[in-house]
Formats: structure tokens, C-alpha cells, sequence
């Protein structure tokens, strides 16, 4: 009997892996592990907009620019300090601003920072703690730049400033399409926050928070000490006023910990359950247009003259189980490479979402999951395709049954990813058809030991009467062409007992 399995699941592996479809769907993750880090770059939003500021006298103008840098240098100073706790840089000197990593950096310190050289110098002093495997900074990039302001709109009327701003700010309206938009446009007319002449600010598109909201502090600071001095209050006096914020301490788990450690961790074995679910639905046709090839081609009856229908049943799950492994084992080959072989902060980022993978009672259970969730799932397939005369046939029985059974992947994924809906996914855990992907999914986010024995088991007595049930179903269907049962029909033929 083992060798007439044996044979059988030798010949639907040739089968399943002689077709293209096969060798194009075994590439389709190495290629996405390939593309993946490019698309992302360049379907990313680094385009640094352009930003004029027309201001007759001049002052506004500078506070502005100076605001837009300060800005950028909290962002670089910010993203230094994240840096430095992650790969444990503060060492290099415990006294830096970018190792002060409970606060929000307020104007003073960003000026600090800059006139202690900045950027450079920060890098060149962690550079005496960082290793081999520390990955190099990435900076922010610029958001604004500011462009010059061409002399005939510097001293034009405020009232032309609409025909003359237009073209610059949509240039292809007037017929030069390559000339690069303008995207702001700030004017700041005389005498601003002593008169009511309001400020006026010309967009390419929907103004952007980034942009407006910088903007409307610098011009408040100046309106707020405008109104102080006329109230009787030095210029020094209220200059110091309007530059009074709050200090506040800030806690947050270090970078790679605390919620985004747990979610990097998620990862494998969500995409795990994916792979699972993706599988499934790429060998449902290869498995049933092998058996519906069989039989219409009556090849079927020679071959159950030689073997059991148990034989070709048992035979046929396991070549489609070896399928499957295959697959998986090509994949996660290609994932685990990506994440040796990769430097940087990618490369961080892939050995963290693997180090689930570092304990062999994970591993087990993962691959317990995935051959019970497979098996389940191949034993319907088959059914389905014992019953069916065609691919027709077989397609109208499968898509239902897939759609059964991916539907509910949505409302793991993004219970696991958002960190809600416990209980939904607590009660999937337990429903034998959804067990497989749950628990695939759920063990980077902790499961506890008696959750996951109790759902195996549950799930193996499931596989276990599926088998009974659907095997008869696969024995009565298989040369009984032309029939197509219903519901009832069904029923009855998993009540039989094999003759």
C-alpha cells in the first residue's frame, strides 16, 4: 500500500511542478523580495516643493526661511536621537543633545545644535561607537526649498501679483510643460501687523500642513508682538513673550521595542498564514485539473484497476502536500537570504521579523499549522474534484469555498496589525476551518500554550472526520461521470460506509 502512494504522489508532484504556471508562481515572492525596496522608492513622496517669499521689507521673509530650516534641523535632530538610542550610539557621548531622548527639542536646543556643527559632527562623534553591522543614517529629506524672487515681482503692485504668480505656478497652463511649478508663493505686504492688510499665500494645490502651519507661526509671533507694544510693552519685552513655550518630557519605548518590536515580530507569521492562504488558492486548479483530467479522460478507471481509491486518495494528498512544502521551503530560502545578505536598515528589519523563527517550539507548531491547514484544505479540493466533470464544474464548487475560507483573513490581518479585535480573533481560533491561518498569525503576538494544544487539538479531530467523511464522498464520486449531487446527495453519500 506505502508504495502504491508512494507512486501516485510522485507522479501528481511531476505533474503539478511540469507546468509553467508552477515554476511563474514559485517566482512571484523572490521577484517581490527584488522589486519590493525599489517600488517603494520610487512611488515614495520626496519631491521637495518650491517656496517664494515676496516681502517689500524684507524682515518676515528671513524669520520665515529661518523657521522652515528650524524646522527641518528638529526633524534631523529628532530622527539622530531615534538613531542613536536603536543602535546604542549615546555612548559616544552622553552629553549630546542627541542623546537626550525624553524631550521635544524646542528652538533654543535646535540652535544648539546647528552652531555645534550639526548633522556632520553628530555622525563623525557617534562614528566612535558604531560596529560593523550599524547601519549608516538616513537623513530627512528637505521639504521646502526656497527660490529667488525675480525682480519684476519683488517690485511689482500687489494687485498684478495674480497675473504675474499664475505662470510660475502653473506653467503648463501657458504652454511650457517642462518648467518646474512653483508651489508656494507668500506675500507679505508693508507695515505687516501695524495694518490690516492680510497676507496672502498662492498654492499650486491644497496647501499642506508642513507648510501652513510654520507659516502661520512665524506671522502670529509677529502680529501677538505688534499688539503687546502697543499695549506698552518693550519690543524686548514682548519679543520674549511671544517665544514662551512649555517643556515637556517625553517617554516612548526605545526604537525597536515596545509596540513596534511586537509588530516587526508579527510579521513571519502573518505572512506565514498568507502563504498558507495564497498556496491554497494558487494549487486548488493544478490539483483539480489534474483529477477532472483523469476523469474525463477515463484514465481514472485503469488506474483504480491497479490501485485502492485509499491509495490514489492518500497518494494524491501527499503529492500535493510535497507541493506545497516546496513552495514554502523555495520562499522562505529566498526570505531568509534576503535577510543575511542584506546590509542596512533593511537587513535589521528582516532579521527582526525572523527572530520568532529562533525557537524550535515555534517552529514546530508553525509547521504543524501549516501541513493540518493544508491537508484540510487539499482533502475539500479533491472532494471537489472527484465530484466534477469538468473545470467548469469545479470552478462553480470552489470559488464558494474559497471564498469561505479567505474571507475572514482580512479581519486577522488587521487585528494583528493594529493590535485590536482580541476576541474576534480568539473565537477564529477555535472555528477548525479558520484555526490554521489564525494561529499562524497569531504567534509572533504571544499565544499561550494551552490555547494552541487546545486548537491542534481540535483541529486534528476535525482533519480526522473530515477525512472519514470526505473520503467517501472522493470513493462514490469518482466514477460515477455525468452525476452532479446536491446538498442531500451529499449527506448521504458521507453517511455510507465503504463497501
Amino acid at each position: 500500500m506505502i508504495h502504491n502512494i508512494l507512486l501516485v504522489a510522485m507522479r501528481e508532484f511531476r505533474q503539478i511542478t511540469g507546468m509553467r504556471s508552477f515554476w511563474l508562481t514559485l517566482l512571484i515572492l523572490p521577484i517581490a523580495l527584488a522589486i519590493g525596496p525599489i517600488a517603494t522608492k520610487l512611488m515614495g513622496s520626496d519631491k521637495v516643493q518650491r517656496v517664494m517669499l515676496i516681502d517689500p521689507e524684507g524682515r518676515e521673509a528671513i524669520a520665515i526661511h529661518a523657521r522652515l530650516d528650524s524646522d527641518r534641523q528638529r526633524r534631523i535632530l529628532t530622527a539622530l536621537s531615534r538613531y542613536a538610542q536603536r543602535y546604542d550610539l549615546d555612548r559616544a557621548d552622553p552629553a549630546a543633545l542627541w542623546a537626550q531622548h525624553d524631550r521635544l527639542y524646542d528652538d533654543a536646543e535646535v540652535t544648539a545644535f546647528v552652531k555645534a556643527g550639526g548633522m556632520p559632527v553628530a555622525l563623525a562623534t557617534m562614528k566612535r561607537a558604531r560596529t560593523s553591522e550599524t547601519p549608516a543614517f538616513d537623513p530627512p529629506e528637505p521639504d521646502f526649498t526656497i527660490v529667488s524672487t525675480p525682480p519684476a515681482i519683488a517690485k511689482a503692485d500687489p494687485a498684478s501679483l495674480d497675473r504675474l504668480l499664475k505662470p510660475l505656478i502653473q506653467p503648463g497652463e501657458f504652454g511650457d510643460k517642462k518648467a518646474k511649478p512653483l508651489d508656494y508663493a507668500v506675500y507679505i505686504p508693508h507695515g505687516f501687523g501695524t495694518s490690516t492688510t492680510a497676507a496672502r499665500l498662492w498654492s499650486s494645490e491644497q496647501p499642506a500642513a508642513n507648510f501652513v502651519q510654520p507659516l502661520q507661526s512665524v506671522l502670529t509671533v509677529r502680529l501677538r508682538a505688534a499688539y503687546l507694544q502697543s499695549t506698552g510693552l518693550s519690543p524686548d519685552q514682548a519679543g520674549t513673550a511671544t517665544t514662551l513655550v512649555p517643556a515637556i518630557a517625553i517617554s516612548t519605548p526605545a526604537p525597536g521595542g515596545g509596540r513596534e518590536r511586537m509588530l516587526v515580530r508579527s510579521i513571519v507569521p502573518l505572512l506565514s498564514a498568507y502563504i498558507l492562504l495564497m498556496s491554497l488558492l494558487l494549487s486548488g486548479n493544478w490539483i483539480l485539473q489534474g483529477l477532472v483530467e483523469e476523469r474525463s479522460n477515463k484514465l481514472i478507471e485503469t488506474v483504480l484497476a491497479c490501485i485502492s481509491p485509499d491509495e490514489l486518495l492518500y497518494g494524491k494528498l501527499a503529492g500535493t502536500v510535497a507541493v506545497g512544502l516546496t513552495m514554502v521551503l523555495v520562499w522562505a530560502l529566498c526570505a531568509a537570504g534576503a535577510a543575511f545578505v542584506t546590509q542596512g536598515a533593511v537587513g535589521t528589519f528582516l532579521r527582526m521579523a525572523l527572530a520568532p523563527l529562533a525557537s524550535p517550539w515555534i517552529i514546530l507548531v508553525m509547521l504543524y499549522f501549516f501541513l493540518a491547514g493544508y491537508l484540510m484544505v487539499s482533502m475539500i479540493l479533491l472532494a471537489i474534484g472527484a465530484m466534477s466533470d469538468s473545470m467548469r464544474d469545479a470552478q462553480s464548487y470552489l470559488t464558494p469555498v474559497l471564498m469561505i475560507i479567505a474571507m475572514p483573513f482580512t479581519i486577522v490581518a488587521q487585528g494583528i496589525l493594529s493590535n485590536t479585535g482580541a476576541t474576534a480573533l480568539k473565537v477564529l481560533t477555535w472555528i477548525p476551518l479558520y484555526t490554521p491561518f489564525t494561529m499562524l498569525a497569531r504567534l509572533g503576538g504571544g499565544v499561550s500554550v494551552w490555547e494552541i494544544v487546545g486548537s491542534a487539538l481540535t483541529l486534528a479531530c476535525f482533519i480526522a472526520i473530515e477525512f472519514v467523511l470526505l473520503a467517501r464522498v472522493f470513493r462514490a464520486s469518482l466514477l460515477n461521470a455525468g452525476q452532479k449531487p446536491n446538498l442531500a446527495a451529499l449527506a448521504r453519500l458521507m453517511r455510507r460506509d465503504p463497501a
